[in-house]
């Protein structure tokens, strides 16, 4: 019986998050809170409930997580100068130093994860996700702007 490319994408996503987590135990970084710091870098100065929306978690459980990042000295809470209310993230040069130091592992582990694969096999598959990922997170918009 073959598995429908949902069952695949999440079971492959599961073993990739717990090899990730057992590849760097040592950093004390979580698959999560990599995530995290890799949004920060792509978006320095997002809010809060933003971040949490891309994330996946619930804004306390982001806020806990920071809570852990700030006093790890990798993230940086700053007053949102337009909302008093909010605050904006921003990584220290310390996770910048985190995140370099870091990539060894990573790259290792996407090359044990496609070994057997040629580069135009990785190059192909990296398309394919990207365009399964792309439909999805139309079809999330889409019914995102059907409900407002």
């Amino acid at each position: 019986m073959s598995e429908t490319i949902g069952f695949l994408l999440n079971d492959t996503a599961r073993l990739y998050r717990r090899a990730f987590n057992a590849r760097v135990r040592d950093t004390g970084i979580t698959a999560l809170q990599w995530r995290l710091m890799i949004y920060l870098r792509r978006d320095p100065g997002i809010r809060q409930g933003p971040l949490a929306e891309l994330i996946e978690v619930e804004p306390i459980t982001l806020s806990r997580m920071v809570d852990r990042l700030e006093e790890a000295e990798l993230v940086e809470r700053r007053a949102d100068p337009t909302d008093r209310r909010a605050w904006r993230l921003f990584l220290n040069p310390r996770a910048d130093a985190m995140i370099a130091d870091m990539r060894g592992d990573t790259d290792a582990l996407a090359e044990e994860a496609t070994d057997g694969l040629s580069a135009a096999e990785r190059d192909t598959l990296i398309d394919l996700v990207e365009r399964v990922r792309a439909n999805l997170s139309r079809r999330e918009c889409q019914k995102e702007k059907e409900t407002i």
